[in-house]
């Protein structure tokens, strides 16, 4: 049977990090099966400027403990479409995702996700082509238990950047589930200092994403308030003559409103309004 974390070193590979626990599993299962990163591989994690601390503190030792090099890139408005940062450099003030919002004039939505693909895809692919490469099979770390995401992405096969990049889930292709992730990284000595309920990060990726359940962001802004200020400001720029401005959620409350409500509310997190978190290509 092939090992689906076998890579053709002859075949170039990208390997996206989220800079969650999966895609870290991702990693290491690749790296194991190959006696460390094969040659023409390159393993990519593009920050948007919103992810938490943790988040960047754990893709640096995931580097570090593997000795696997991650290449960090951020989007830039600017012709080749990214730079190249490091855990020192890396925005943390939300400046390549408000450039994009400056550059577009209106703010991501859960119909319009161009954070997603004009953020994280799209500059690991112009770094990618920088690099040479004119086709390649592009790894992500969606797990088996995620069938709705496998399904989509199976059935598209590509980014949507190019024909020439195909999509692998050597995650799902193993029928890895989020037990099987939980359980290898509380056997390590380092993890993402993040919370998980029920496998779920619920700070990860970016801080307050518009993804996020309603309950979710509230409990996040009631454990850190200043997280909501960015977010605030997004939406009281005018890129409308609509009522009311631009949301990131028109039919949901505002983030300074969530910040009102968090303000006054107590153990969010032990509440749970049904809302299901949308899934998207940022993963886990």
């Amino acid at each position: 049977m092939r090992d689906p974390f076998r890579i053709d070193p002859e075949q170039p590979t990208g390997i996206s990090f989220s800079g969650g626990r999966s895609s870290a599993y991702l990693l290491w299962r690749i790296l194991e099966a190959n006696g460390g990163l094969p040659e023409n591989t390159k393993v990519c994690f593009a920050n948007t400027g919103k992810e938490v601390e943790a988040t960047l503190r754990f893709v640096r030792e995931c580097a570090r403990r593997w000795q696997a090099p991650i290449t960090w890139l951020e989007y830039r408005n600017d012709p080749a479409g990214f730079a190249v940062v490091d855990f020192t450099s890396a925005a943390r003030q939300g400046e390549p995702f408000e450039a994009l919002i400056r550059k577009r004039r209106y703010l991501p939505n859960p119909v319009a996700r161009l954070c997603t693909g004009q953020l994280k895809i799209r500059p690991m692919y112009k770094f990618l082509r920088s690099c040479g490469w004119t086709e390649w099979d592009q790894c992500l770390g969606i797990r088996a238990d995620e069938p709705r995401r496998v399904a989509r992405i199976r059935a598209r096969g590509n980014s949507g950047e190019s024909a020439h990049e195909m999509l692998c889930l050597p995650l799902a292709e193993a029928g890895i589930t989020v037990r099987d992730v939980g359980a290898f990284w509380r056997k390590q000595d380092f993890d993402l200092e993040l919370l998980s309920v029920n496998g779920r990060t619920l700070e990860g990726n970016c801080d307050l994403c518009f993804l996020k359940p309603q309950s979710q962001r509230l409990a996040l802004i009631q454990a850190r308030p200043e997280a909501a200020l960015w977010w605030i400001r997004m939406e009281a720029l005018d890129f409308s003559r609509k009522p009311g401005g631009t949301r990131f959620r028109i039919h949901a409350p505002s983030y300074a409103e969530l910040a009102r409500r968090a303000a006054s509310q107590r153990d969010l997190f032990a509440r749970d309004d049904g809302e299901e978190p949308i899934g998207c290509f940022c993963g886990d």
